[in-house]
């Protein structure tokens, strides 16, 4: 990749870092329902799901239909995109951590930055307006841009391919949704 796109690409990543800064603190006002699961593989559609296996113990909450309806914007913006599975399990992965698949406006007191809608994306940082980022398909599309841009994302385990278009302060935080992302996208991918 041309360095300075990627410099470009990263700076603007960077200047989104504060965003991912506060996605778990944020997260942790929420009621939280998430349960804690032991590793299992995913037999469906092979490795192209999970092609590193799953890292860490699982994540896993129980979804209502606003969380199953963003789901589905998230795999239609990616076969948009025209980019595969493993881009949407990647994807619903990191809008698990960031906002449990809840397209959040901004939070006010509980939260001092400007993170807003799935991904927790910050107009100040480049995103895009509100509108915008509290768009699923667009939120969505925006985090595809940045995945595309990293090299060898399709074959790093995810939680490195997320954290490196998120650049959040909790890097390894993306591993543990990864089974639930997958059968997500296993579920819904083909309807």
């Amino acid at each position: 990749m041309n360095t300075i796109l990627r410099k470009s690409i990263l700076g603007i990543a960077g200047l989104a870092f504060t965003g991912g800064v506060f996605a778990g603190p944020v997260a942790a006002h929420a009621a939280d329902t998430t349960t804690h699961a032991k590793p299992v593989s995913v037999t469906v559609q092979g490795d192209k799901l999970i092609p590193h296996g799953v890292q860490g113990e699982q994540s896993r909450i129980d979804l209502n239909d606003e969380q199953t309806k963003n789901v589905k914007a998230i795999i239609a913006a990616t076969k948009k995109a025209g980019m595969d599975e493993r881009a949407a399990v990647v994807s619903i992965a990191t809008a698990l951590q960031e906002s449990k698949l809840e397209n959040l406006g901004h939070l006010g007191d509980r939260n001092d930055h400007d993170s807003q809608g799935l991904f927790q994306q910050r107009p100040s940082s480049g995103w895009g307006t509100v509108e915008q980022i509290t768009d699923p398909e667009y939120s969505t599309t925006a985090f595809l841009k940045g995945l595309k841009q990293v090299d060898g994302w399709q074959d790093m385990p995810l939680t490195k391919a997320a954290q490196t278009v998120q650049v959040s302060a909790y890097p390894d935080h993306y591993a543990q949704w990864e089974q639930q992302a997958a059968d997500l996208v296993a579920e819904h991918w083909n309807k």
